[in-house]
């Protein structure tokens, strides 16, 4: 019977299910039907398959065609069914053994010359393909892409005609380099905390917020270094271990980002601009992809001037922050990504820069300060002042300032034994884990509610204030949590003050 049947795999978020593209040669007027919720761009692939075939060599059959891709309900996008429509005409029409296509995945876009083009997104494919260890046949420009796998049974095809020798078992397709030693090679080199002059309180808040991975904001005048210090975090924190890099690069790879082999053990580090929108920071689209959020899954995002940003797209990270994912429903799909992030955030403590200048009112300062919502204040662990340095600063020597590499060992250290206690970091701990694994006397639980209720802060604060505690502990390397680290913790409530002290005036 004049039917073939191949197997690719669609792309639906992070995941890449399988598809069967299934190809029928039947008698009738010469026709070409594709089936099976095709968009515009799949639709497409008629043409390029035709001139694909001919120009390569092979006779396009002149009989109505039917080309289903099943399951029917899964949409369909993209130039990657080319190829296995491609060798499904093929094997229909005997002009490859149907047999060999058995135990094979084939995906990739086709030009009109049957060249094989690189596809985007095609790391989820590799992933499943692996799990199933079936011979996975890609364009060779996504070779990076397999070799971050590491999975043998790849092969890279770049033209139709040596795809179809290797079908006929006349030749063989070039498959990846096992030798993986270019993934421990040094990346671009980043800035060092010893460059910051001053902002002792700053660097030491940013230690904190390292190693408990808390989240934290800081409030200062234009000039002090917010942005400078923001940079210099990526330094302190360690590098991802193999199965979370694989995570984050599927992610970005669904994007249509490549992440360079250099780079493919470091935290992802995003700075979006205070205008883009909210499906850019949350992700979305006609057919949705990862916003800045996700992009920044297991690594730091950083909103610099974060008043600025429109409130209503500020208050889009509320539940991403708590539940470490977002859920992006559309009319053809509903996705879920990914988006366990560090947020840093820096903005100004007034709409004219200071608030010693006299030039805005107690007023104009509030309504500044309340374009951020109070629900999405209270998502920070730590707020600090990040104040203009003293007279004579500048000229000082910096000889003294501890380097990244030095606060980077204090910072792996208090990691090490936060996993060790709980399996997780302080800033992901329950209120059930603080009472159990927390390890607070009872009385300085007691100073610390009554510190929170004379604040006026949340129960959440409350936590909060606890996980840095407890994250201050292990930086010192102590057991237990003192009343002097309850007390340090309380003094990271910089925007607390600031809104307490405009209350009075």
């Amino acid at each position: 019977m004049p039917i073939a049947c191949v197997a690719t795999r669609a792309s639906h978020g992070v995941e890449a299910p399988l598809v069967q593209v299934e190809v029928h040669l039947s008698n009738g007027l010469p026709a070409f039907s594709l089936v099976g919720l095709p968009e515009a761009s799949v639709k497409e692939a008629k043409e390029r398959v035709r001139s694909a075939l001919i120009n390569a060599g092979f006779e396009f059959p002149m009989r109505r065609i039917t080309v289903n891709l099943a399951p029917a309900d899964l949409p369909k996008q993209g130039g990657r069914y080319d190829l296995p429509i491609a060798i499904g005409i093929l094997a229909a029409s005997k002009q490859i053994p149907i047999e060999s296509i058995k135990h094979h995945e084939f995906v990739g876009e086709l030009a009109l010359s049957g060249q094989v083009r690189h596809c985007p997104g095609l790391l989820p494919v590799i992933v499943e393909a692996s799990k199933l260890n079936r011979t996975l046949v890609l364009p060779v420009e996504n070779r990076e892409d397999a070799e971050l796998v590491g999975f043998e049974n790849v092969r890279f095809a770049t033209h139709l005609q040596s795809l179809a020798a290797y079908l006929h078992g006349q030749s063989q397709l070039p498959s990846i380099d096992l030798n993986l030693q270019w993934l421990s090679q040094d990346s671009e080199p980043l800035s060092c905390m010893s460059d910051v002059v001053g902002q002792h309180q700053a660097k030491q808040a940013l230690e904190i917020a390292a190693a408990g991975n808390h989240n934290l904001l800081m409030l200062g005048p234009p000039g002090t270094g917010k942005t400078m210090l923001a940079s210099r975090i990526m330094k302190l924190l360690p590098q991802l271990a193999y199965e979370e890099a694989l995570e984050v690069a599927a992610i970005h790879s669904v994007a249509g980002h490549d992440i360079k082999p250099a780079n493919f053990y470091r935290r992802p580090f995003r700075s979006p601009h205070h205008t883009c929108s909210a499906i850019s920071l949350v992700g979305g689209g006609a057919q949705p992809k990862p916003g800045e959020i996700s992009l920044a899954h297991r690594g730091v995002l950083f909103l610099d001037e974060v008043a600025e940003f429109p409130r209503k797209v500020l208050d889009c990270l509320r539940e991403p922050m708590e539940t470490g994912e977002v859920s992006i429903s559309r009319a053809a799909a509903k996705l879920t990504f990914s988006s366990r992030f560090q947020l840093i955030a820096a903005m100004n403590p007034s709409p004219c820069g200071d608030t010693d200048n006299g030039r805005s009112s107690p007023e104009q300062i509030q309504r500044y300060l309340a374009k951020l919502s109070g629900p999405f204040l209270d998502r920070f662990d730590l707020t600090i002042d990040v104040p203009k340095l003293p007279l004579g600063a500048l000229n000082s020597s910096n000889h003294q300032a501890e380097t990244s590499e030095e606060i980077a060992k204090r910072v792996n250290l208090a990691r090490e034994k936060q996993l060790a206690r709980s399996g997780i970091l302080n800033s992901q701990l329950s209120g059930k884990q603080l009472n159990t694994d927390g390890q607070f006397n009872s009385n300085d639980l007691l100073f610390l509610e009554q510190s929170v209720n004379q604040l006026g802060l949340s129960v959440r604060s409350y936590h909060r204030i606890q996980r840095v505690a407890r994250t201050i502990a292990d930086l010192q390397q102590q057991e237990c949590v003192t009343r002097a680290h309850i007390a340090q913790a309380l003094g990271y409530r910089a925007m607390d003050r600031l809104l307490a002290t405009l209350s009075k005036q």
